[in-house]
């Protein structure tokens, strides 16, 4: 009889043994899964070194900045490429077509929409024909034919006229941006992807012609950018630039604004 109790009292003290091996071995496996505190109930969270955390770019400014460049920095965005599925009309296909003709390298994006703002079938031009576009600017196809266009049939040749030189480089300061006209709270046209601004114009023969207003005796500076600017009236709704006002200092911008009157803003 004593040794049965013996044996059951054997048997409970390696039952006690192993339980509390298993409860041991529950506590490491967890520590190991958890970068959080056990005992305080904080939750884990990702410690690698790849941890980032990626912002969110929406909504309108409020101003146009003076500087277009300022809103590249500030706003800056990461552009989707077209599904291969997306439909689009006729009208963007004859566009594109049109692009086609006119030797302009562009890339298709997926739609665009914030908020107000947006562009249904937008395309990043990066070039037209050797001329390279710097940044790429992300536009309407209209926008990016219309401009095409003026760049082929009237800015090549008054470079050649002017300087006797081709165009190597056309920088941009503000292509497509959610933004309001500053002071009249109106969405501008960047916000439709229906506008560029033009800072500067860089030729083959390493003239690089600043668009902000010339000096008194910059003849030939001064000749090439009234070309520009009257030029560009028959191609675009809007054209403004230096003397305008303070915003439009150090740049043109172009656009195509459909207004009801046929009226074009030329200044």
């Amino acid at each position: 009889m004593a040794g049965i109790f013996a044996a059951v009292r054997q048997w409970r003290r390696m039952r006690t043994a192993v339980g509390g091996l298993a409860a041991g071995l529950a506590v490491v496996a967890l520590s190991a899964c958890n970068t959080g505190s056990v005992l305080s109930l904080e939750p884990a969270v990702d410690v690698g070194s790849q941890t980032a955390a990626v912002p969110q770019y929406a909504g309108m400014q409020k101003l146009v900045p003076s500087n277009p460049y300022m809103t590249q920095a500030a706003y800056p965005r990461m552009d989707e490429p077209m599904s291969p599925v997306e439909q689009m009309p006729a009208s963007e296909t004859d566009c594109r077509q049109q692009l086609r003709r006119l030797d302009v390298a562009f890339t298709d994006l997926a739609p665009i929409h914030e908020g107000q703002c947006g562009i249904d079938y937008p395309v990043k031009v990066s070039a037209i024909g050797n001329i390279q576009m710097k940044p790429a600017a992300t536009l309407t196809c209209d926008m990016a034919a219309t401009f095409a266009g003026w760049t082929k049939n009237e800015l090549v040749p008054s470079a050649h006229w002017r300087y006797f030189s081709g165009v190597k480089t056309i920088h941009q300061g503000s292509s497509y941006s959610c933004r309001r006209i500053a002071d009249e709270g109106v969405l501008s046209e960047h916000g439709k992807g229906n506008a560029l601004d033009v800072m500067s114009i860089e030729l083959n023969n390493g003239d690089d012609i600043d668009v902000r207003k010339p000096g008194l005796f910059a003849f030939r500076t001064r000749g090439f950018l009234n070309n520009v600017r009257a030029d560009g009236c028959q191609y675009f709704t809007t054209v403004l630039g230096p003397g305008y006002n303070y915003d439009h200092r150090n740049h043109f911008h172009f656009d195509i604004k459909n207004r009801k009157s046929g009226y074009r803003a030329c200044r």
